[in-house]
């Protein structure tokens, strides 16, 4: 048996795209089948990138030398930073994005690879060869080999599309599903669920009627996603917002009985954090109004994407909806919404590389794991590309903890926890967001992408020379000290504070009122050559916001470092693979019943299982503390229902 690739991504969207790229750049030859080669990088839903915990994703991903940061900001209609006027933790840039630019830009990138070879075609089985990964088998009988597959096939799985009572297979609108791929995988040993989601109607912006709906621009100053230089300014597009009213909340609960999801036709879980308009109307009834989007598709076409309005009504009652809205008394309806329901694999099935753990070279990724959202799969994408490499490669895995990394979080909450529901990155997921901010994603993660062979020469001596201006902004901070007189006053009374005594650049900036802005009006910086410096307002130092989140938030930033070193004690305590949990008496039955399904590899990991308690970490400790010392465990003995298990 011959091999024709090291390693083979099935599918090309986000997942795949980032998969196929990361295991490029390692080196090794790749495969990227996908459907339709036109949908490569397609955005099916919101044509969006980023937002609340979904921007330190792309940001990672950027920062570990990813593509999708480069490509939002290459193609973006607007772009603004939500939370502006909160914390840095949870503050986040949002592009709304050309859809159509952005397919294109991602797939003249992937062509542009020279050792990524796409095609078109349908995966129907995967090859075993003595129980490891061997290759793939297309739908007329084409036979691929390769030694590692990342799987990232999205809502293509048995997918189907429901509008109302009507209903036809289909990944998305207008392409063929994935059949007979599901069946397979069951046949090798997988576990598949089952899931859904659904996208808005999309509307003829010419029908609309903008005159009295609030305007939503975008930030006059703006970043950008990507750490790299040489970021082209583009002009931005507005967004619109309407909201809906007590008519449309009317025809929504008078139709219900139409909803797919509300008939009971539908059976997979939807996202509790993305609901449909009739779910908000069911169970927030006591809201009076719902706020939706007007957000342009694209440059060169006329479609308004409806943010907020994801339903699968019929298209009559889309049509009542739609018209009910202020604005869009007049609007007619482009292209209707849907729900579309599809296989998953619950991903409790994979480890921390997002391999299977009972099928050596077999990867997964993004929606095929249980999560909602382009920046979820893309970041799961580049660590299963990566670590895909690795494998075909025989070099050590990569693995990203909660501590390191929003991609970490996100990777251990879907191995570690059973999820009845698609998964959503947010701020609130990370116990650690004041350390993991999307201003210092490349301070963390690129030196790591530098040593997997991910970062290029010129992306690195970039993040070089920023460490090196940060270094010597700091020291300028601690040494130059001020003292008090009449213009500081000046300066400082927009502010309410005053200066008393002689203070640092560094004390005075610790103070909560008073913002970097007022240092430089103190006392200018003395490098101002970086291209960056235009994307920050009201200021000329490129890198203002990580000297002064670091310094405004020391205290807090120093208690959350001393979380992280406790919990990796746990972290690094490793479990044996064959640990029998179920013959482990003094554990709880349910935690028996968790810890033998998801098997975790480290006791931090046990103990984020749901279902586990402190307590039964405790046992756990003292079972492993007694294999290293090569004593023999010891469980109770007066337990009928444990000797029964055992």
């Amino acid at each position: 048996m011959s091999l024709d690739f090291d390693v083979i991504v099935i599918g090309g969207g986000h997942a795949g795209c980032e998969a196929a790229h990361a295991a490029s750049q390692l080196g090794t030859k790749v495969l990227m089948l996908a459907v339709n080669l036109d949908t490569i990088g397609a955005m099916p839903c919101n044509p969006a990138v980023g937002g609340p915990g979904k921007s330190q994703l792309v940001k990672e991903i950027d920062a570990l030398g990813g593509i999708m940061g480069i490509a939002a900001d290459a193609t973006y209609l607007q772009m603004r930073t939500l939370n502006a006027s909160r914390g840095p933790a949870v503050q986040s840039l949002r592009a709304q994005s050309d859809k159509r630019e952005y397919s294109q830009w991602m797939k003249k990138f992937m062509e542009s690879l020279p050792n990524v070879t796409l095609k078109q075609g349908m995966v129907k089985a995967i090859i075993l060869k003595d129980g490891v990964i061997a290759g793939v088998e297309l739908g007329f009988g084409e036979q691929i080999f390769a030694k590692a597959i990342v799987l990232t096939a999205g809502t293509f799985l048995e997918g189907t599309i429901w509008i109302g009572r009507e209903t036809q297979p289909a990944g998305r609108a207008g392409e063929f599903p994935a059949i007979g791929l599901s069946a397979c995988l069951k046949s090798i040993g997988f576990s598949m669920g089952r899931l859904k989601t659904g996208t808005p109607p999309r509307i003829d912006g010419r029908t609309i009627d903008y005159s009295n709906l609030l305007v939503v621009p975008g930030d006059k100053n703006h970043g950008f996603f990507s750490f790299l230089d040489q970021r082209t300014k583009r002009e931005q597009l507005p967004c619109h917002q309407t909201r809906t009213t007590e008519k449309t909340h009317q025809i929504i609960r008078d139709n219900l009985h139409e909803s797919p999801m509300y008939s009971g036709l539908i059976h997979g879980v939807g996202p509790r954090y993305c609901p449909s308009i009739e779910d908000k109307v069911v169970r927030f009834a006591d809201k009076e109004s719902h706020a939706f989007f007007l957000e342009p598709e694209g440059r060169s076409t006329y479609e308004v994407y409806l943010q907020g309005c994801s339903t699968s009504l019929p298209i009559s009652v889309q049509h009542q909806i739609v018209h009910s809205l202020p604005g869009l008394e007049n609007a007619n309806v482009v292209r209707p919404a849907y729900a579309v329901e599809y296989d998953y694999m619950p991903a409790t099935q994979f480890n921390h590389t997002l391999m299977a753990k009972d099928l050596p070279g077999f990867f997964a990724a993004g929606q095929m794991l249980g999560t909602s959202g382009y920046e979820e799969a893309a970041a799961q994408g580049i660590i299963a590309g990566i670590n895909a490499a690795q494998y075909a490669k025989e070099k050590d895995p990569f693995i990203l903890s909660r501590s390191s990394s929003y991609t970490g979080t996100l990777i251990d909450d879907l191995v570690s926890k059973e999820l009845g529901e698609p998964y959503r990155m947010m701020t609130s997921r990370s116990e650690y967001r004041l350390l993991l901010r999307q201003d210092n994603a490349d301070i963390r993660l690129t030196p790591l992408g530098r040593n997997i062979g991910m970062v290029d020469d010129n992306r690195y001596a970039l993040f070089e020379k920023k460490q090196q201006e940060i270094s010597l902004e700091r020291k300028r901070l601690q040494e130059t000290r001020i003292n008090p007189s009449v213009e500081i006053d000046a300066i400082l009374v927009e502010f309410d504070e005053s200066l008393k005594q002689t203070v640092s650049l560094e004390e005075l900036l610790r103070r909560p009122r008073v913002p970097y802005s007022v240092i430089e009006k103190i006392s200018p910086h003395y490098i101002n050559d970086t291209e960056a410096n235009a994307s920050l307002p009201n200021t000329c130092f490129a890198w203002s916001l990580e000297i002064e989140t670091d310094v405004k938030y020391a205290g807090y930033i120093e208690r959350q470092k001393v979380q992280v070193a406790q919990a990796e004690k746990y972290d690094n305590i490793k479990i044996p693979s064959d640990l029998n949990f179920l013959a482990i008496e003094n554990l709880s039955k349910e935690a028996r019943e968790k810890l033998n399904r998801v098997r975790p590899e480290t006791l931090g990991q046990a103990a984020r299982i749901g279902g586990v308690s402190p307590a039964d970490i405790s046992v756990l400790l003292v079972v492993l503390e007694s294999m290293r010392r090569g004593a023999q465990y010891k469980p109770r003995k007066n337990k009928t229902e444990a000797k029964t298990i055992a």
